[in-house]
Order: structure tokens, then C-alpha cells, then sequence
């Protein structure tokens, strides 16, 4: 708090990209977004080069997180769950990127009553291991080296979760304004 007070005594102000935003009643909310688009996009092209290092290349990162979801507990998911799990409304892009791992052979199609679901495949299960090793090589040693506080790093993303349903509420909010 002491370095913003300090840099908005100088005029700086905090760091964002639209400083008409910042203007409002609570900057630092600003600053957050700025950060999380940063944020965004390096980890999207994080995932997408480290799927592709581990010989996975030509998949989004949707495709990516889509991947790894389906793998998660080794149990089936629906697109239903998948788009939920994610907060995306558009379904067809889940369609879409489940249809590009099917075709890849990294996912599989399955049916749970009249829901159809996807589930991973030993290419995509091993895809995922690769995936994890790269990530723990070249990820997880640079941050740990950084000190943080994992639950610090916890209440973090914590706090990003509840700021989606601000955001969600929001939106809901802007749709019938």
C-alpha cells in the first residue's frame, strides 16, 4: 500500500492501460485487470509452447486447458461440464476443441445416458505427463526460486475466483442495462 501511496504522491499513479478507468472509485481495481491480461496472455503462450515442447504442437490454449481437464481424475467429462468448469458460454468452442483432440487422438468420445463425453486417450494421458514434466523444469524451479508464500499464492487465486462472479454478476447486469 505504502508503494502506491508513494507513486501517486509523485503523479505516477498505479500501472494500467487505460488511465480514464483508473480515474474511477477504485484504481487499484484497474491495476488488477492490467495485470490480468498481462497475466493472460504469458500464460497462454506458456501452455500452448510447453504442450508443444512436449509434442503436442498446433493446439490453442483452450485445446490445452480442455486437454488437461479431460484427464483430470481420469473420469469422462461432458461438454456441459467442461464449459462450466471453465465459465465459458460459447459451447462451440469446447465443441470445437474437442472435436480437434478427438481427431488428434488425444481424446475419445463416450456417451453417460444421452450426454455425450469426452475421455482421454493413453497419447493424451502421456501428452499431459510430458506436459507436467516440461512444466516442472522450466516453470515450477523459476518460481519456487522467487520464495513466495504458497498460501499467499492460494488466497491469490482465491480471490481471482471470487472476483469472476463480480465479474459474471456484472455482465449479467450489463446485458439488461
Amino acid at each position: 500500500m505504502a508503494r502506491q501511496d508513494s507513486a501517486t504522491q509523485k503523479g505516477i499513479g498505479p500501472i494500467v492501460s487505460a488511465s480514464h478507468l483508473a480515474d474511477g472509485g477504485l484504481p487499484a481495481l484497474s491495476e488488477m485487470e492490467f495485470a490480468l491480461v498481462i497475466l493472460s496472455n504469458a500464460f497462454q503462450r506458456w501452455i500452448t509452447r510447453c504442450t508443444s515442447a512436449a509434442g503436442g504442437e498446433g493446439l490453442s490454449a483452450i485445446e490445452v486447458q480442455i486437454l488437461h481437464a479431460v484427464n483430470h481424475r481420469e473420469r469422462d467429462k461432458s461438454q456441459s461440464e467442461l464449459c462450466m468448469m471453465f465459465n465459458i458460454e460459447d459451447t462451440h468452442v469446447v465443441a470445437y476443441a474437442l472435436k480437434k483432440l478427438e481427431a488428434l487422438g488425444l481424446v475419445e468420445s463416450g456417451r453417460r445416458g444421452k450426454e455425450k463425453t469426452a475421455r482421454i486417450t493413453r497419447d493424451g494421458a502421456d501428452l499431459c505427463l510430458r506436459y507436467r514434466d516440461l512444466r516442472e523444469k522450466l516453470l515450477i524451479e523459476s518460481v519456487k526460486s522467487l520464495g513466495l508464500d504458497e498460501s499467499r499464492v492460494s488466497e491469490i487465486a482465491a480471490l481471482m475466483r471470487v472476483m469472476s462472479g463480480q465479474y459474471d454478476q456484472a455482465s449479467r447486469a450489463a446485458a439488461s442495462y
